[in-house]
């Protein structure tokens, strides 16, 4: 028989190998944990932070919605002179391959549309105005 410590996943073993010789073997015996310290167990990682919903477009000023970060208009979802209440998607703006519907912040009208499909814009930039 010949003895080796071997170590999985952190836990030490000790092994004992028979060598077979014409076929035969003697039956399997378990192996016990070699009654050494193991090596310390990683720190745990911090639970992921709870993801955060898309955020809101931020008022630029009285009544324009301006873009809440960079991306690419996707679609117009409305046109000027159309009625609009507060939550209504005014249109979508994809960032980092996510598709984010900006909504009206208030009820109004949309007196001007500052982008189109297809347009990159910054964050910060002028979308649409309601009044």
């Amino acid at each position: 028989m010949k003895k080796f410590n071997i170590t999985v996943n952190g836990t030490a073993y000790d092994v004992e190998v028979e060598e077979v010789r014409g076929g035969a073997s003697a039956a399997p015996r378990a192996a016990a944990p070699a009654p050494r310290a193991a090596a310390p167990a990683p720190a745990a990682a911090p639970a992921p932070a709870p993801a955060a919903p898309a955020p809101a477009a931020a008022p630029a000023g009285a009544g324009t919605i301006a873009a809440p970060m960079p991306g690419k208009i996707i679609d117009v979802k409305v046109s000027v002179g159309q009625a609009v209440k507060a939550g209504d998607t005014l249109l979508i703006l994809e960032a980092m391959k996510m598709q984010n519907e900006i909504p009206a912040v208030s009820d109004g009208t949309v007196s001007a549309i500052s982008v189109s499909a297809g347009q990159s814009v910054k964050a910060g930039d002028p979308l649409v105005t309601v009044g």
